[in-house]
């Protein structure tokens, strides 16, 4: 999604020079003013043009972003844990359509995410409005995850698992910060092929279990629960590429725009890590 970017790719600088590959040299950016040797295009009078300047992405513009991203998410995650009433014993009528409802917020929540999250990791220019989209059907997703896991495992682990991603997102930026951690290609690499290789695992595992085939990735076995924490070890991961994104945007003084795309994908991999802990602290519970 990273390299989505123009500005952080290196198409401009931090100086507002246009740059160009090929021969390296810097090009005067839009809104620069040439001298014109034409005197026909000289005018007399004439109030000077002020460039358009546009504020640079800051670290306050991403808390900001970020924090509205997030309050979306959770709103949307409420709204829907409050709608979806409970499931006794699943035999009445009630218990029925709330399963039924349960069901349905989860598939339209989770597939409208995923949709929406291609569509924002390949868009050129990030868009706020499909960054918020997003954050509303992933809480719809995630509150109809939560409200399931509640039911059946209950003993306050929802809120275990939120409080463990809050603790695991803050542990990270406190670990990247002082130990001034510096992502490598490499690093980046294998990251972005694990995150790949989980996926596709993921789908595997889908189309063999509508077959009656499942390996076990998402069971409460030992298989299951060494796939998750493989998952939420890839979350930390994913959280230090993004904290690397946005130091170096800052520093490059992109476009405060940027923000969106960096509340996007710090959005995308505390998620990421919430389920996996959902799921960690389900099976350490044995049921």
């Amino acid at each position: 999604m990273f390299r989505r970017s123009a500005e952080f790719n290196g198409t401009a600088n931090a100086y507002g020079n246009q740059t160009y590959a090929g021969n390296g040299a810097t090009y005067q950016g839009y809104g620069a003013q040439q001298a014109s040797t034409d005197p026909s295009t000289w005018s007399v009078g004439a109030p000077p043009t002020t460039p358009v300047s546009t504020a640079p992405m800051t670290i306050d513009s991403v808390v900001q972003k970020t924090g509205l991203t997030l309050l979306v998410v959770i709103a949307a995650a409420v709204a829907t844990w409050l709608y979806i009433g409970d499931i006794q014993n699943g035999t009445t009528l009630a218990d029925q359509t709330n399963a039924a409802q349960l069901s349905a917020a989860l598939l339209i929540g989770s597939g409208g995410a995923f949709i929406l999250s291609m569509v924002n990791s390949f868009k050129r220019v990030i868009s706020p409005a499909l960054v918020l989209a997003f954050a509303a059907l992933e809480g719809v997703a995630l509150g109809a995850l939560s409200k399931f896991f509640d039911m059946y495992f209950g003993d306050g682990i929802v809120m275990q698992a939120v409080i463990g991603t809050f603790a695991a997102f803050a542990g990270t930026l406190a670990t990247y910060k002082f130990f001034d951690i510096q992502v490598g290609n490499r690093f980046r690499t294998f990251v972005i092929a694990a995150m790949f290789g989980m996926v596709g695992l993921s789908l595997l595992e889908m189309v063999l279990g509508l077959f009656g085939m499942p390996i076990g990735l998402f069971g409460t076995g030992g298989m299951g629960l060494l796939f998750a924490a493989a998952g939420l070890v890839l979350g930390v991961f994913m959280l230090i590429l993004d904290f690397d994104f946005v130091e170096n945007g800052v520093r490059a003084g992109l476009p405060e725009r940027e923000s969106w795309r960096a509340a996007f994908a710090l959005t995308v991999s505390l998620v990421w890590i919430y389920t996996n802990l959902l799921r960690i602290l389900a099976i350490m519970r044995g049921d």
